[in-house]
Order: structure tokens, then sequence, then C-alpha cells
């Protein structure tokens, strides 16, 4: 989308502040690091696409409380891709063909804040992972080269939210703010990995509609979030992270996507088949459309991937045991292998020094990770 189209804007200027004319004259790719605030990631050359694993992000709180929990944002991790890239990117690829405008769209007149987004995540994975991909520009040519993937997209040619597809294996939904009721909308976005609900099931919605289903949202966060929209402004994104249990690794289950049920394991559910269901998530101001955006990373971690990490299976098992019963519904398919589980993992910490003997539980000094955890991811990709 060519920048001369801002149709859905409604005004002259942008709620950050830029004319059409001032972003016309800025051209394609220009500087985001400068407009947002926010600078660039540094060179990640140790990416490896065959052994690259995620960060141990373990968001345990307690006492729990239903807020935002948002934490710092931390610019080299926007984007982070491990070792299931290729396999994440056909799976998605995979669900597009298969439910089409449901998972992946854009309402007519916002596609300005789609080519946005994508220029921002282009320049980001090109100055993360630099021998992964390249942006070669000319008068007549765009051309991204993924070289894990061995293509090369015309940018000119391909729709913004395609170019995401292929290229980068995480969720985006973009939120635009209606000038008559001052609410957000979702007005495009790509979403894979939802529970129960797609783009065209929330598309043309605003923020509390979308979050009607969400335990405890309207009671505790419905003021917060809209004084947290209103007020966000480009340099200071946040990141936050959500977390389920759950039998298997069900990534994307539409309205009308059979339930897993008790019986989906039965009397056959083993400690090793449960996972911990990580959503890690980025919100974030784009400077010249001043569009919202959400990105949506789900990382699954067998559950007895806790047994060695120090005070993670006492922090669970707390909040298995006493946390709020409407924030654990997804568990509870998993609670009678998990919670024995993890009294016993906890109860081996306690034996071997691990974990003092009288802690008393509370959310750690490394939140979202753990003692040691640096050490272990490095482990891991050995």
């Amino acid at each position: 989308m060519h920048p001369s189209s801002y149709g859905g804007l409604g005004t002259l200027t942008t709620p950050t502040g830029f004319s059409v004319a001032d972003i016309r004259k800025l051209g394609d790719f220009p500087d985001y690091a400068r407009l947002s605030g926010i600078r660039l990631p540094e060179a990640y050359l140790q990416y490896d696409v065959n052994k690259s694993t995620p960060r141990p992000y373990r968001p345990f709180r307690w006492p729990h409380h239903q807020t935002m929990s948002l934490k710092k944002f931390e610019p080299d991790y926007w984007v982070e891709l491990d070792r299931n890239y290729v396999r994440n990117v056909r799976k998605r690829q995979a669900l597009y063909v298969k439910y089409g405008p449901a998972v992946l769209d854009v309402v007519q007149g916002y596609e300005y804040a789609a080519k946005e987004l994508m220029e921002m995540v282009v320049q980001f994975i090109c100055a993360r992972y630099p021998h992964c991909f390249t942006l070669e520009i000319s008068e007549t040519r765009e051309i991204l080269c993924n070289k894990i993937l061995n293509t090369q997209t015309d940018l000119k040619a391909t729709a913004p939210l395609i170019v995401l597809l292929n290229n980068v294996p995480e969720d985006f939904t973009i939120m635009i703010r209606n000038e008559e009721n001052g609410q957000y909308y979702l007005r495009g976005g790509t979403v894979m990995t939802s529970f129960g609900w797609t783009v065209a099931t929330k598309i043309n919605r605003p923020l509390n509609e979308i979050h009607e289903h969400v335990p405890l949202y309207k009671e505790k966060m419905l003021l917060s979030m809209n004084r947290f929209f209103a007020n966000l402004p480009t340099e200071r994104a946040i990141q936050r992270g959500s977390w389920t249990l759950t039998p298997g690794q069900v990534l994307f289950t539409p309205p009308d996507h059979p339930r897993l049920s008790d019986s989906t394991f039965g009397e056959q559910l083993k400690v090793e088949d449960i996972h911990f269901r990580l959503d890690v998530q980025t919100v974030r101001r784009l400077p010249l459309s001043g569009a919202i955006v959400f990105d949506f990373r789900v990382l699954f971690t067998p559950l007895p991937t806790f047994r060695d990490e120090p005070f993670i299976p006492k922090l669970c098992l707390k909040f298995l045991e006493e946390g709020p019963v409407e924030l654990n519904k997804g568990t509870y398919m998993v609670e009678h292998i998990a919670i024995p589980a993890l009294r016993q993992w906890h109860e081996e910490q306690v034996k071997t020094g691990l974990v003092p003997k009288n802690w008393e539980v509370s959310t750690l000094e490394d939140s979202p990770f753990f003692p040691g955890w640096k050490n272990k991811w490095a482990r891991e990709q050995e």
C-alpha cells in the first residue's frame, strides 16, 4: 500500500501529530527508531535456526492481582525467533490457506497502519538477524530476502500482512482510535493462536467488547486499559505474559473447533503430556498512524521442565491451589496430575537446598525469570 492512501484517518493529522503530507514526504521505510523513540535491536549474530530456544519466561506472581502485569519493553526482543521458526511459519501459512480472512484481514481504508507495522517489523528483523534477513531498496524495487526460507518478497506487490505471515511467526492486531467516541477498534490483524475467536469474530469491534469473555476484565482491568491506551506514547512500549496449563499443544481453536474435554486424555494423561502455554505479548503505539499494535508469541513448555528451575514449581502450585477460581478454569483438565508433580518437585528443591525450607512464596526478584535462568538457557542451545 503506497503512502498516498490514508483514507481511514479521517483528518489531515494523525493522532501522533503527523500530517498526511509529512508522511508522504517520509516515503517508504523511514527511520522508525527515530520516529518512535525506541532504538533498533542489537544484532543477534549467534542466532541459529537449528538450535536457538526461547528464553524461559515464567510470569508467575504471588500474591496474584488481576492487572495488566506490565513489564518494561526490551527493544532486542520485540520479535523473537527460535529453532521452530520454519515449522511455525509453515503451520501459519497452512492455517491461512484453510481459513483465509478469518485469520488475516484488514478493514479497507486502514491499510496505511498495516503498511507501517510491516515496515517496522522488517526493519527490526533485518537489524536483529542481519545474517538471515536483508532489505534491498532501489527506485523501482523493495525486496525482502529471507535466507532461512530462501525466499524473496516484493514488498511493493505484496500486502503488508501477507509479508508478515510469510516471514514472522507471530500474531499482530491493529487497534485504531475512533474519533467520535475515543474508543479503540480492531481494524486488522493476523491471528492464528487464539482460543475460541478469530480476527473475523472481533474485527470492527471496540476493545471492551473484544475482551468481554476475559475473566475479571470488566471488574479489574477495563478502566486501567482504557487509560493506558489513551496515554501510551510511542517511546513507551510494554511487554506482558499470560499463561495456562494444557494437555498437549493445541495452538489454534476457532469458534467451531472441537473443544478438548476431560476424556481427551482420560486416564492416559501423563505429566509429560502437560504443557505450560505462555502468551508473550507486546503493546506499542505506531509513530505515524498512532495505531496501537498488540503482538503475540505463543510458547509451549513441557511441565517437567520446571523440575530444576528454582522456586517455579512452588509458585505455579500456589496459583493452582489458591489463585482466583475465575482464572483457573483452563487448568482443571490437568490439575489432578500437575498438582502432585509440582508438589513433589518443590519438595525435591527444598531437600537439595535449591529453595530455602521456609521460603514464603512471593514474586521472584528476577521475575519473569528465575535465578540461574541464563545458564540454563545457554545449555539448551549447545
